[in-house]
C-alpha cells in the first residue's frame, strides 16, 4: 500500500517523537517500505552542529540507529533553510517530493488556540502534496 515514508524529526526534541518513531518502524515493516528521516536546519552554527554538513552527520547516524534498532531500511535527508521556524512547512513539502514518499508519519500536539489561527505543519503536507500523512500525538 506504501512504498516510502517520510518522518520529520527535530533531533533537539528526539525524547518527544518516540511514539511517532514507533508507528513508521511498525508501518516500514509491514509495508516492507523504507523510512526517510527528515530534519531541517539552518546554516548557521546551532546545538545539533557547527554547520550544515554536521548536522547531516548527526541526522544520518541517528537513521542509522532507529535503522538498527528497528529492523528496518532508512536513510536521512538534511534540508537547509535561512530560517527553519519560518520555513518548515515549505521545506517539508519539498522534502515529501524530494524523497518520493506516499507516506508522512509525523509527531504532533494536543492543538491550542494558536493552532486554529496558523495552519499545522501535517495539515500543510495533507493539502500541498500528495502524500497521506499519519499525525501521532506525543
Amino acid at each position: 500500500m506504501y512504498t516510502k515514508i517520510m518522518v520529520p524529526v527535530d533531533l533537539a526534541h528526539v525524547e518527544k517523537l518516540e511514539r511517532a518513531l514507533d508507528t513508521a518502524a511498525k508501518l516500514s515493516k509491514l509495508y516492507n517500505a523504507p523510512v526517510a528521516y527528515v530534519g531541517v536546519t539552518a546554516s548557521a552554527p546551532g546545538p545539533l552542529g557547527h554547520n550544515a554538513a554536521e548536522y547531516a552527520a548527526r541526522l544520518a547516524a541517528f537513521a542509522k540507529d532507529q535503522g538498527a534498532r528497528h529492523g528496518i531500511s532508512t536513510r536521512s535527508e538534511s534540508v537547509v533553510s535561512h530560517d527553519p521556524a519560518v520555513d518548515l512547512g515549505d521545506a517539508l513539502v519539498e522534502a515529501v517530493k524530494n524523497t518520493g514518499s506516499d507516506l508522512v508519519v509525523m509527531a504532533t500536539h494536543i492543538p491550542n488556540v494558536a493552532d486554529h489561527l496558523w495552519p499545522s505543519n501535517g495539515g500543510r503536507l495533507a493539502t500541498h502534496t500528495n502524500a497521506s500523512v499519519f499525525l501521532v500525538r506525543s
